[in-house]
């Protein structure tokens, strides 16, 4: 992680996200339990939906499965789709009743209100030398490919 986000996310499970568009569409999920233990790894192929609706799907299904697998832990989730990130804020902002689009993917994900509401969504630069940037972007490409 950047070291500039170190100490705002101690004590956080850190959650990266990514999508790729190949011959299909590809999501990952790279979910550090701690900043300096093994990750956990989760991709799926997807159809080809659009690069920011995949980017946008890809950070849901990294939200679900960090909440699956760390319930009650404060979540900080890292995306590189400014679109997704800025969408994300704002219904944690202004609530879901404003995005009711956001709020069906969110039951379709299996996502509760309080994972949004806990987690910090954060943007990172893409292709940058983070690691866990660096693991979500190849296995998206992998489950696209």
């Amino acid at each position: 992680m950047p070291a500039k986000f170190g100490s705002r996310f101690a004590g956080h499970v850190l959650v990266f996200s990514d999508a790729s568009e190949k011959r299909h569409g590809g999501q990952a999920a790279v979910i550090f339990a701690d900043e300096t233990g093994e990750p956990q790894i989760n991709s799926r192929t997807t159809p080809l939906i659009g690069s920011n609706e995949q980017e946008l799907q890809a950070a849901l299904f990294a939200l679900h499965q960090a909440g699956t697998g760390f319930p009650g832990k404060p979540l900080a989730l890292f995306c590189d789709n400014l679109d997704t990130v800025n969408r994300l804020q704002q219904a944690k902002m202004h609530g879901l009743g404003r995005d009711p689009e956001l709020a069906q993917m969110l039951v379709d994900h299996q996502i509760t209100g309080s994972i949004l509401e806990s987690s910090a969504i954060t943007w990172i630069k893409a292709h940058a030398t983070c690691r866990g940037n660096t693991l979500a972007d190849h296995h998206a490409a992998l489950a696209a490919a």
